[in-house]
């Protein structure tokens, strides 16, 4: 424990200074997080991190599908709950068949048992993965919308794939009736679950007398609670997590005030961050060890990496292949939804993005994983040493081809607009904003009216909002203008830290001005 602890401190240190070099040079931090645990790895007497995939379902995963649950747009879920639903199930479900079928004819020893165990731990695209490199791509909304819904809940379809491929591999035997009976009860009762206890929080949050502390507590705890229940009934936690997540968000402004959504927003932002990073570090870290199992097996470590780039070549080929079935589908069977200037000829684009921005992560980890070395026979588990290779392979090939490649394919490639859009997204920015400053003044003139005359708060934010209304949006809010008002607040800041050291004011009365000057700041930044 003394030597694994200060070992640990050095991991979070060295992804917080990865984080800030991946930043700097415009890369997504896990792809160079994964390189970091590489590289560690091969420094003689360090200390052996095992991933526990309890660890992963129980610690790290739910927190992970509640913040990303929390993140996405609701009303674009609904938008786009069709082609979300496709490439969640179907695609899953149609990639994990493809690979079983690719693998029993192309690597030896591998069944179709085999096959679909391994496909249910490589089909799903990982929700970490796509929104930290997206976050460094300019791509659509609606395009990124698809992505985050589709990597919400693929998780739930890849893991009943994987646990009933382990049934078939133990038990030499599958029986259709009872997996299709689970699998409903998996996702239906996931489901139910996720919305009753969701329901109960909800009404904790509402009715009991919390503070910002404690809601953020709450709300911390609600995913560990959500998927353990949902797994004690043999239900999906994944999907337990995803709904009530969901079904909390929506919900955020009736159930937690502006004080803990701010301070909400900050602690989980760093709590993710820390995660992903711990996650993909280890991911890096264990490489070494997987390799030297897969030398221990007997499988020669240039046949394994071989298998591995032809399996990330062909589960993205089927990736591209199912964007485009669901393009061309979209086109058949929803023509009313279809933009009046789309064309098949500068279509293909679009597909082709979507298929490229299946990295894969932590699920894939966790599931690869938890296959157990030994089966209840006493026997040793079939392969079991070049499956979790090969999902090594997968994992990082993907964060590493597709994720450093992505930027460069989205600056290339100019995305089509195949469903209908009636203004573009800063235009409606733009509108909201004047019409909430026209609704300010009309409202403050309807009702405050007697109040504007001898208070100068008032009466200056009045004066604030007509001139936002009566000054064009690029003249308001430009990069100069933000520029130099950010420089002002930082002015301000060291200005208040300065009659801090030099005047007899509380500390409290110059830190609450302070934050003030800090949530001013966090505004313009969003303009």
């Amino acid at each position: 424990m003394h030597q694994t602890l200060p070992f640990l401190f050095v991991v979070v240190i060295v992804i917080v200074l990865v984080q800030m070099l991946a930043k700097k040079l415009n890369v997504a931090y896990p792809i160079l997080v994964v390189v970091a645990g590489l590289l560690v790895s091969l420094i003689p007497s360090v200390p052996t991190l095992r991933l526990n995939p309890d660890w992963v379902f129980f610690v790290f995963l739910p927190p992970l599908l509640f913040d990303a649950a929390w993140s996405i747009s609701f009303k674009g879920l609904k938008r786009w709950w069709r082609i979300i639903g496709s490439f969640s199930f179907l695609v899953v479900f149609f990639t994990a068949t493809a690979v079983a079928f690719f693998a029993n004819s192309f690597i030896p020893g591998f069944s179709l048992a085999l096959g679909f165990l391994l496909g249910g731990i490589v089909s799903p695209p990982d929700a970490v993965s796509a929104g930290a490199i997206m976050k460094f791509v300019n791509i659509p909304k609606s395009t990124a919308t698809i992505l985050e819904g589709e990597s919400l809940f693929n998780d739930a379809s890849s893991l009943i794939i994987f646990r009933f491929a382990m049934i078939a591999v133990a038990t030499g035997q599958f029986i259709w009736s009872e997996a299709i009976f689970s699998f409903s009860w998996m996702v239906l009762g996931g489901v139910g679950i996720g919305l009753l206890i969701g329901w109960i929080f909800m009404q904790a949050h509402k009715r009991l007398p919390m503070d910002a502390p404690s809601n953020i507590v709450f709300t911390l705890i609600e995913p560990f609670i959500l998927y353990w229940v949902a797994e004690q009934v043999h239900s999906s936690g994944v999907m337990a997590v995803v709904t009530g997540g969901l079904f909390l968000a929506n919900r955020r402004f009736r159930i937690l005030n502006s004080e803990a959504r701010i301070r909400g927003f900050s602690f989980w932002q760093s709590f993710v961050f820390l995660l992903n990073g711990v996650v993909f570090f280890v991911i890096g870290l264990d490489l070494k060890e997987v390799v030297e199992g897969l030398n221990k097996a007997g499988v020669s470590i240039g046949d394994g990496i071989f298998y591995g780039i032809i399996v990330t070549a062909f589960i993205i080929f089927i990736r591209i292949v199912a964007s485009f079935i669901a393009l061309f589908s979209t086109f058949l069977f929803r023509r009313s939804i279809i933009a009046p200037d789309f064309s098949f000829k500068k279509a293909w684009s679009t597909p082709l993005v979507l298929g490229w921005t299946g990295m894969r992560g932590v699920v894939s980890l966790a599931a690869a994983c938890s296959i157990p070395v030994y089966l209840d026979d006493g026997t040793a588990f079939p392969q079991r040493e070049l499956i979790l290779f090969i999902s090594f392979m997968v994992i990082i090939l993907t964060l590493f081809v597709q994720g450093l490649t992505l930027p460069f394919i989205l600056r290339r490639v100019k995305l089509n607009r195949m469903i209908k859009i009636s203004e573009g997204e800063k235009s409606f920015e733009t509108q909201l904003r004047r019409d909430l400053w026209q609704f300010s003044i009309k409202e403050i003139e309807k009702k405050y009216h007697h109040h504007i005359e001898g208070n100068v708060f008032l009466a200056s934010a009045l004066a604030k909002w007509q001139q936002k209304l009566d000054t064009v949006e690029e003249a308001l809010v430009n990069a100069e203008t933000k520029t130099v008002y950010l420089e002002l607040l930082e002015a301000q800041r060291q200005f208040l830290i300065e009659k801090n050291k030099a005047s007899h004011i509380e500390e409290e009365v110059i830190r609450k001005e302070i934050t003030l000057i800090d949530i001013e700041e966090e505004k313009v930044k969003l303009l």
